[in-house]
Order: structure tokens, then sequence, then C-alpha cells
């Protein structure tokens, strides 16, 4: 047996061998596509697994994230520092070999995927990032953006509707450094696709605008310089994203080739030794490797860091040739930014606005500062204010296939690939990147937000018409449970600002940190309030007090805000003293000090008004036993806005009433 032969039995040996270890995995995918994987890196993928955040590696994407072991079987043989004890630990408790890859988590992987059809939406914004860099920076002679990305993903992932959207994107915007691997063995944990999924996956494909491929590994198994054709020909076709679809057996080599049974179980002992003899395995310790197969790989990872010496060494050319743009490419490969705490320009504001207007101001005097800010909307840009917006010095742009320098993003009316492709744009490197859409439809996002916050990457999310204030469009329309669900998401920040200082200072906190940021903002205008600004930080914080200890605490985001500044005015005149609590950040307003929170809310003041045009589960804490919460328990209605909020109770005399209430118990 010659080693490349050896080193792909390799692969689907030492991911059986984990997972029978684990008893817990999904050995079927490792063991049929393991020469697909085997052919990309060994001969087509560019990667240094010694500086795995190499600006020009090619990236690699495993979107049926259940076959993880298939992952780090490449790592460990590759030499990106996995050891044979981490293949060992496969799923155990802080293992660097978890249940599914975890982008920074283990080094080399480069998103987080396991939710089918994430990773392919993931790849396309990796895609799209590449696009843009190149298209920004490369010169005659200098391709220092030049670079692939390649995804493996099987029947799963393309049933997912995500794929859909993803991949029509892809073929629209002509991503041809884009390489979709298709493991085709026509099984899911049912049984055969037949009872579900049956189309032409080849002509759905051709009919998106991709280059489509095709390699039997059924009649001739492992037939890998029939795939090294297919790859060179994807590899080729640059005005065109590809797919190579590869007709594979589950479970290769097993006893249960071609059985479900293999797809999400175990083996077994007895199953995985007649697995060795029938492919020849010359090793009869678990989770040994004969030597060769290591030394064959590390030709392809010399050869790597062979590439990346001389992209070093053209990257030093390029500086003395074009020093300017040298420095903002590593600006924003680096992600630096100026304070933006210290500019002023960002919180003036005049006039009443609704939030989404100030947000588009704020949006349009950071993309002047931060070159590297780039997105979009699906199809809502003139409703969401979401575009920026070109002016005599800075022209930005439309991202396009004639256009891939554009700053603005047109996703579609595509919402569920659009958030997992802005978090593959910000997964690349050199783009900060936003999307946006109603706020009623961040329920399509919300998987791929979910893994932004999961992978702790600074994806800003624009959420406009946030509330009953949507009016006309009717209940279909008008958020209720969105603000807590959102808000029940680890490491999710959600700001709802009250006014155009407060949406300044949630941009700001949006584009710091290593969390994704939700922008809940509104439709109708909003006053804005001289105490307001960057304390907008903190999550929470006085906005309008009172002489001495407050009577009452009346507590508000967005534009309920503005009802609890009138409630106040009137309380006073009844002798009432309130204090307006404006709480833009519920998630931020958490990680202050118990010194700072008591100074805001003072635990011996017990009344306490909550208000939201939303549901009310967000703010019980905040209440306490005697307070009162003007909230949502219902769906809204269609009518105009200045009806439906006295309707629901959102006015400033039932504000009023409920602090009576309130201070009477």
């Amino acid at each position: 047996m010659n080693v490349k032969q050896t080193t792909i039995n390799a692969i689907r040996i030492l991911s059986a061998e984990a997972i029978q270890k684990a008893n817990s995995g999904h050995p079927g995918l490792p063991l049929g596509s393991a020469p697909i994987a085997y052919t990309l890196y060994q001969n087509y993928m560019t990667f240094n697994p010694k500086d795995t955040k190499w600006d020009n590696r090619d990236r690699f994407v495993l979107s049926a994230g259940h076959g993880s072991m298939l992952d780090y079987s490449l790592l460990y043989l590759y030499g990106f520092g996995l050891t044979k004890e981490d293949i060992m630990s496969f799923r155990q408790l802080n293992s660097k070999t978890p249940g599914h890859p975890e982008y920074g988590w283990t080094d080399g992987i480069e998103t987080t995927t396991g939710p089918l059809g994430q990773g392919i939406a993931n790849a396309v914004g990796m895609a799209v990032a590449e696009a843009h860099l190149a298209a920004k920076y490369n010169k005659p002679g200098y391709p220092i953006v030049d670079h692939y990305t390649f995804a493996l993903c099987g029947d799963g992932c393309l049933e997912e509707g995500i794929s859909y959207e993803a991949c029509s994107f892809a073929g629209s915007h002509k991503l041809g450094k884009l390489v979709l691997f298709y493991d085709d063995n026509d099984i899911t944990i049912e049984g055969d696709t037949d009872i579900t999924f049956t189309e032409d996956v080849g002509a759905r494909f051709a009919a998106q605008g991709w280059d489509v491929h095709h390699v039997d590994f059924v009649t001739t198994p492992d037939n890998i310089d029939a795939l090294a054709k297919e790859i060179e020909a994807a590899k080729a076709e640059l005005s065109k994203p590809s797919i190579i679809i590869v007709k594979t057996k589950i479970g290769y080599g097993t006893p249960l080739e071609g059985n479900e049974k293999c797809h999400g179980s175990p083996l077994g002992e007895e199953n995985l030794a007649k697995t060795k003899e029938k492919l020849g395995w010359p090793c009869t310790e678990a989770f040994d490797c004969p030597e060769e197969v290591f030394a064959h790989c590390k030709e392809a990872a010399d050869k790597g860091a062979a590439a990346e010496e001389a992209w070093k060494q053209m990257f030093a050319a390029y500086e003395k040739e074009y020093p300017e743009l040298a420095e903002q490419y590593k600006n924003d490969m680096a992600d630096k930014m100026p304070d933006l705490t210290k500019c002023d320009d960002l919180f003036v504001f005049d006039k009443p606005m609704a939030t989404r207007q100030t947000s588009h101001v704020v949006l349009n005097k950071l993309a002047a500062k931060l070159p590297q800010l780039m997105g979009g909307s699906a199809d809502l840009a003139p409703s969401n204010l979401s575009n920026m917006k070109d002016t005599d010095t800075n022209k930005y742009g439309s991202f396009s296939p004639e256009n891939y320098a554009g700053r603005n993003m047109h996703f579609g009316i595509r919402e569920h690939a659009m958030a997992a492709i802005a978090n593959g744009m910000q997964l690349h490197g050199g783009v900060k990147a936003y999307c946006s859409t109603f706020f009623i439809f961040s329920d399509y996002c919300k998987h791929a937000m979910r893994l932004s916050a999961l992978m702790e990457i600074p994806v800003t999310y624009i959420l406009t018409h946030d509330s009953i204030g949507v009016g006309e469009d009717g209940p279909t329309h008008e958020p209720v449970e969105q603000l807590i669900s959102l808000r029940s998401i680890p490491n999710m920040k959600v700001y709802r600002p009250a006014d155009g200082k407060e949406t300044a200072a949630a941009w700001i906190s949006a584009l710091t940190g290593k969390q994704p940021t939700a922008l809940v903002l509104t439709r109708q205008n909003l006053p804005q309030y001289a105490t307001s600004g960057l304390e907008a930080l903190k999550g929470g914080y006085v906005l309008e007090d009172c002489e001495g200890t407050p009577d009452v605490l009346l507590i508000a985001s967005g534009s309920e805000v503005e009802l609890c500044v009138k409630a106040k005015a009137v309380l006073a005149e009844e002798g009432i003293k309130a204090r307006v609590i404006s709480m833009p950040c519920i998630e931020e307003y958490e990680k202050q000090t118990e010194e700072y929170k008591e100074s805001v809310m003072p635990k011996a003041v017990k009344a306490r008004v909550c208000v939201e045009a939303a549901s009310p589960y967000s703010w019980y804490k905040y209440a306490g036993d005697n307070g009162e919460i003007v909230a949502m328990t219902t769906f809204g209605a269609s009518g105009p806005a200045g009806k439906l909020f006295p309707l629901f109770g959102f006015t400033v005399e039932n504000v009023v009433a409920h602090a009576k209430k309130s201070l009477a118990k």
C-alpha cells in the first residue's frame, strides 16, 4: 500500500478509534470523505500549521460539523498542534477535540460548525472578504490577498434552506475563489435520502450560477486522481464558485458501509477490528500511526510554510512601493481603530429623530473613520437606513462582481444566510461586519447570532422597527418576544437606545470587545436628551434625577424612556419624587460594580415601574416584589402607532398610575 492510501486510511482509522473510545460521535462522514480531505490538504490547500493566523492562508470549513473527527484527524496529522492524547480525548470535557468544531478553542478551526448549512454560509462570507480585500489592496505584481475558501458539506447542509440562500448569493456575486465539496452519500439519520431529498443538486447549483463538477468514489473508491483534476478545474474557474459533487459511501470500509447506522454511532469494537482488517491497517495498537504518514503530511506543511515566507517577502516589497496601502492593510487585519469615545462628532443631534435615523448618521460618520467597516441589509436599506452613503470625499459603492471593493452589501431577501455570511466576513479578518433587517426578522437570523456570541466575534446587527410602533403592518411585523429572546443569548449585547447619543454609544460598544451586538432601533421619532451620552456604555444610568432619595424609580429602554421622563414631571407636581433610569443595555449594566448599581437603583427604594413595549420577562429582576411592569403580554395590532401605544397602555397616565400603585404596596 502506498503512502497516499495509508494516509487516507489513517484519517479513517483515527476518526473511528476516537469515536469508539468516546462511545459517541459520527464516523460515517470521516470514513467516506477521508480521500476528499486528504487530496485537498496534501496538494491543493495552502496553509502553515505553525502560523494558523497567516492572512493569506486558504480557509477550510467543515460545514457538516458532526463529522468533526475528520477535522481533528487532519489537524493532528498535518502538525497543527493536536496530540495523540487530544485525539484520545474526543468529546471529553475541556478537551481540544469537542463534539463539533469550535472556533477559538482548537487551533486550525476557522469557524464553529454543527448547525447544518451555517458553515456553507460562513464560507461564502470568507470568500466575500477575500474578494473585497483583494480588490482593495492588490496591485500588479502584488497579489497580497489571493487565497481560496474550501468547504465540505453533506446532504443535511444542502437540505437546510440557509444553504440555498447562501449559494444563491455566492453565484450571483460570482465568488470564484469559493469551492464546495459535497459528500453525496445518499444517507441521513432516517435512512436513504430517497425518502425526502431527490432533487438534481448539480442542476440546482448550475441554475444558481455555479461551476459544477462530478467525481465517483463508489464505482472507483478513493479515486484521488480524478478528484485532483476536478479540483484543478474548479480553482481555475474564477468567474464562478464551484461545487465538486463526490459520490461516496458513508462508513466506507466498514461492515456498516452505506447504512445509516454508522452516521451517528460508534462502529463497535468488532466492526472497528473488521474495518482495520479490510483497509489493511498496519498498526496493532489503538491510535498508533505509521511514521511515514507524518512525514508525508509534513511535506504539505513545509510547502505551506515556504509559501508564507514567499508571501512575507512579497509584502515587504509591496510595503516599500505602496507604504500607505500597506499600513492600512495591516491596520485592517489587526482591527485597529481610533478611540471612538473621543470622537465628539458622533454625539451631535439637534432635533427629534428615530433611532434608525440617528444610527444612520452615526454609521456614516464611522464609515469615514473605519475603512474596514463593511455590511448591508436584507433588501431593506431604505427602511432600516443601513447604507453608507457616498460623498464627495468618500466613495463606498456596492459590493458586486463589477466592484468587489464596494463596502455596501446587498444581501437580498436572505436573512438566514445574511447573518451567517456576516459571521464569515468577520472571521476572515480585515473587515468589521454588520448586517441589518427589521427586528421581527431577527428570528430568521437567530442561529447565526447565537454562533456570533458563542465564537465571541463582534458582528453588529442593526434591527429596526423595534415595537408596536411599526403600526399599520400589524402583529406579523411587530416584535414582542424578540428582545427577551436575544437578551437570553449568553455573550450577546442588546442595545435599545433612547436617543441619538445613546445610539452613538451603542455603536461604540458594538465595535469594541469580543461579542456581537444587536442595535434595536425605532421607526418613530424620539426626543434628544441633554443628559444622555457615554454613560450609556454602562448599560443603565440615571437620565433624570430628583432632590434627595427618590420615592419611585422609573426604568425604561428606547422609546419608553420618554414616557418615564414625562411621568416624572407629572409625579413631581403631586409631590412624588421620581428618578428616571435609562436602561439601553441590560447586559452591560450587569457588568458594572455593585456599588455603581446601588447608586443607580438603591435597594431601599422599593417602588419601581419598568416600561418597555415588549415582553415583560426582562424586567422582573429590576421591578422587585413591589414593582410594576408596563409591557406587552399579547401580540400587537394593525393601526397607526399613535393609537396602538395608548391601546396597550403605553401612556404617561398609565405609567403614573403604576407608580402610585407601586408606592401603595
